[in-house]
């Protein structure tokens, strides 16, 4: 249990490291996400995850899709935290850029992907509890 608490998130009741790999796209794939608009969501991305206590940590905006590396407490719901990235941002843009409305009728799609990122391997885990009864 010793090396549970090195480089983890304590909180009242609960230690966690819950990280994930997100990535989601424009509609249609539009190559949008540029210039202004790429500088303004990555400004709001930010200030979403601020808001909702969620740790960015790792972004990157390419034209046609977003990567995020994130990590926020696991009694919020990933799926949850994936719409308001999405919602808010969406709601944010496309009011400062109107062309974004008359290209796309909604700025995002439905879709995303996502894959928990973790600092050992699933072989280290299983191996970890199947000794559990030897310590």
């Amino acid at each position: 249990m010793g090396y549970m608490y090195e480089n983890y998130t304590q909180k009242k009741g609960i230690v966690y490291k819950n990280q994930f790999h997100i990535i989601f796209c424009p509609k249609y794939r539009r190559k949008v996400l540029v210039d202004d608009v790429a500088e303004d969501l990555i400004k709001t991305l930010h200030q979403i995850a601020e808001e909702k206590e969620v740790t960015i940590k790792s972004l990157e905006v390419m034209p046609d899709h977003v990567h995020m590396f994130i990590e926020f407490d696991p009694r919020l719901m990933l799926h949850k935290v994936i719409k308001d990235f999405k919602g808010i941002s969406s709601r944010i843009l496309r009011e400062k850029h109107p062309h974004l409305k008359s290209r796309l009728p909604n700025l995002w799609t439905r879709s995303y992907f996502s894959c928990t990122v973790g600092h050992i391997s699933e072989e280290t885990v299983q191996e970890y509890i199947k000794n559990q009864k030897n310590v």
